[in-house]
């Protein structure tokens, strides 16, 4: 009989906090409950969850999940964030492609790093993760008088109905991986 434990592979073999147990039960239980997406969620897993502080009080739940698997994942998200985000009222449901950063090469080395793998790299696509479905349609990056700077990322007018309400959720999250101030807008369309 298949167990909820299955639907969490994490490295090295180690053992899940209770919080992705609880995580990887409720997928669990999605797919032997909701037949809209139980052949889809049948042969998927996650790597770890975790929770994060936003702003507001308010509390995401991250979750990532394997790179190979992101296009099935892609697949049925919107449906299965409307149904996690039910199972754990209150917080918002992100999903991120677990990707890896190399370090750059030794001089004199003949081995290059794909660029997939470069930090600048990761953290664009972590941005495109944490905003998806939506699409990111421009970005700018502002630097104050202090030094400090600030990135404006533009998404997609079509999903503002979708996306209005978790743009302090998206800041945040992008904020606790990439160690990056990020504020979401979305562009003034002139008629």
């Amino acid at each position: 009989m298949f167990t909820a434990g299955q639907k969490i592979h994490k490295d090295k073999n180690a053992d899940p906090t209770e919080f992705e147990e609880n995580v990887t039960q409720a997928l669990f239980d999605l797919e032997n409950t909701n037949q809209e997406i139980k052949s889809d969620l049948k042969d998927l897993y996650i790597n770890s969850a975790s929770q994060i502080d936003v702003s507001g009080g308010k509390k995401a739940v991250v979750i990532h999940v394997p790179f190979r698997l992101r296009k099935a994942f892609r697949k049925i998200q919107p449906r299965l964030v409307r149904e996690l985000e039910k199972k754990f009222s209150g917080k918002e449901v992100v999903l991120i492609t677990t990707r890896r950063i190399l370090r750059p090469p030794k001089k004199g080395s003949a081995v290059q790093r794909p660029r997939t793998r470069t930090l600048t790299s990761v953290h664009e696509a972590i941005l495109g993760d944490i905003v998806y479905p939506a699409e990111i349609v421009g970005k700018r990056t502002r630097y104050r008088l202090d030094g400090s700077k600030i990135m404006k990322v533009f998404l997609d007018p079509k999903a503002k109905n979708d996306t209005e309400t978790k743009l302090e959720t998206f800041a945040g999250v992008y904020r606790k991986l990439s160690g990056k101030d990020v504020d979401f807008e979305f562009p003034i369309t002139e008629a």
